[in-house]
C-alpha cells in the first residue's frame, strides 16, 4: 500500500506583509462577501482582542484563522483554506491549533458562526466537540442566510480533545 506523505505545514501569526497574499489567495476566493483587505490591517493593529494565525504549506499561505480572545471566551471570526488545499485535513489542523492557543491563553469556551448550508464545516466542527446552541437569522449579508451559533468547551471535560495533550 502506498501512503501519501503528510503535508508540510506550519502555523505562525499573521504579519502585515502577508495580507495581500492572504486576501487574494484565501479570503477573496473563499467567501461570497469577503472582508476588505484593510480590515485585516485594522485587526492586526487596532483590535486588542484579535489574534490571526496563518497556515503555511510548502512556503506559501494556504489558510488562516481569526480569533478574538475576550475574557474566558474565544470567538472565531473567520477560518478559511485555499480551495486547492481543501479536503486534506488542513482546516481541522488549523482549528485544533487555534483551539489550543485559546485554551493556553485562558479561554474555557469557544464560539463561531457557520452558514446553515455549510454542512462540511459543521461536520468538522462537530468532530471537534462543537454543538449548535442557537441561530442568527439572516446573519450573512450576501444572501440573508441564517447562521448556526456553535460552542465548544475548551477545558477538556466535555469533549476530551485536550486531555492527552498535557
Amino acid at each position: 500500500m502506498i501512503v501519501a506523505p503528510e503535508p508540510d505545514f506550519s502555523f505562525r501569526p499573521l504579519r502585515d506583509q502577508d495580507v495581500p497574499e492572504l486576501y487574494e489567495k484565501v479570503e477573496r476566493v473563499s467567501f461570497t462577501a469577503p472582508w476588505p483587505e484593510k480590515a485585516f490591517y485594522d485587526e492586526i493593529h487596532h483590535n486588542q482582542f484579535a489574534h490571526y494565525t496563518v497556515l503555511e504549506l510548502n512556503g506559501e499561505i494556504a489558510g488562516y484563522c481569526g480569533l478574538w480572545l475576550i475574557l474566558d471566551e474565544a470567538h472565531i471570526t473567520n477560518i478559511a483554506i485555499r480551495p486547492e488545499y481543501r479536503g486534506i485535513g488542513l482546516g481541522k489542523a488549523m482549528l485544533v491549533y487555534v483551539m489550543e492557543l485559546a485554551r493556553l491563553a485562558g479561554s474555557t469556551k469557544m464560539t463561531l458562526e457557520v452558514r446553515v448550508s455549510n454542512e462540511v464545516a459543521q461536520n468538522m466542527y462537530k468532530q471537534l466537540g462543537f454543538e449548535v446552541k442557537g441561530v442568527r437569522p439572516r446573519y450573512y449579508s450576501d444572501n440573508q442566510e441564517d447562521a448556526y451559533i456553535m460552542w465548544v468547551n475548551l477545558d477538556g471535560k466535555e469533549n476530551g480533545l485536550f486531555g492527552t495533550w498535557n
